[in-house]
């Protein structure tokens, strides 16, 4: 029997104030189970080649994090957007999708990768492997890009908000491509530009809402993920653009040097290696599981 590709999106409830979007490929005999997270400003369909292709050996999910594409947008007071809570999303996804943790790769990339983490600290066992790149384990103001770095604090937060929720077409027509020569120029699927804008205002916030309020949290949770990396006993694997000016592959390095983990950075690539490498995620992805 041949494996199933086509993708079932639609909403995944998990909680009382949280419905997200998800994306599932099933495969009759899976080798294993694969889960994709996304980052700013992508939504799941960011995914949905690399799904594809993996498909033909795994059950591969995605979803939408609260605050991006159609995902819920919880009120403040019941949900901060910080990293510790997308790592409670994480966690209960999982366990409402019925994963076995046993065979699951996490592969996770900006926003996503630290929630990831965190909730690794609290149970190990969550994954048999986690794939993390281009994203601020660690509080080093030196290796990230000025705009992000001011959205960790005021006053310069609001203003930085402000200033990317007014410039929402610039973002999403170059952000993919900053630092990077002309001719490594890539194609972002016209579908997947529809859905990123399309979710943009989805709700009562949009998704730079809901970064600016992960980036606030996020000094302290990353002095957290730092403060108890001793602790940290699921596989990590990091995977980092060679050329990402948003948040440098020193970054990276330094994190997989301090966890004892293999480092892998792609020449010539960006903040997105998914996207202009997938070729690249995807062997990542499957080696995790030889």
């Amino acid at each position: 029997m041949s494996p199933v590709h086509d993708a079932e999106i639609g909403p995944f409830p998990i909680g009382a104030h949280i419905t997200l979007r998800r994306m599932l490929l099933r495969n009759p005999n899976p080798k294993g189970t694969v889960l994709l997270l996304h980052g700013f400003p992508e939504t799941l369909l960011a995914w949905r080649d690399i799904a594809h292709a993996l498909a033909d050996d795994f059950e591969v999910h995605a979803f939408d994090w609260p605050g991006y594409g159609l995902s819920s947008r919880p009120a403040d007071g019941t949900f901060s957007y910080a990293p510790k809570d997308y790592a409670r999303v994480l966690k209960d996804y999982i366990a409402q999708a019925g994963i076995d943790r046993s065979t699951l790769t996490i592969y996770a990339t900006d926003i996503g990768a630290l929630p990831a983490l965190l909730l690794a600290l609290e149970e190990p066992d969550i994954a048999r492997r986690i794939i993390v790149g281009d994203f601020a384990p660690l509080d080093r103001p030196q290796y990230m890009w000025e705009s992000l770095q001011g959205l960790k604090a005021q006053p310069t937060s609001d203003a930085i908000r402000d200033f990317m929720n007014k410039n929402r077409e610039e973002i999403l027509a170059n952000v993919f491509y900053r630092g990077l020569p002309d001719d490594a120029r890539y194609a972002v699927s016209k579908e997947l530009q529809d859905d990123m804008a399309r979710g943009w205002d989805h709700g009562e916030m949009t998704s730079v809402d809901a970064f600016q309020r992960y980036y606030l949290h996020f000094s302290r949770d990353q002095a957290l993920l730092e403060a108890n990396l001793g602790r940290l006993r699921t596989p990590v694997r990091v995977v980092w653009g060679g050329d990402d000016i948003l948040i440098r592959k020193d970054m990276g390095r330094e994190f997989a040097e301090k966890v004892g983990a293999p480092f892998h950075a792609l020449p010539g690539v960006g903040h997105f290696p998914h996207l202009q490498a997938p070729s690249e995620s995807i062997e990542e992805i499957r080696a995790s599981f030889r």
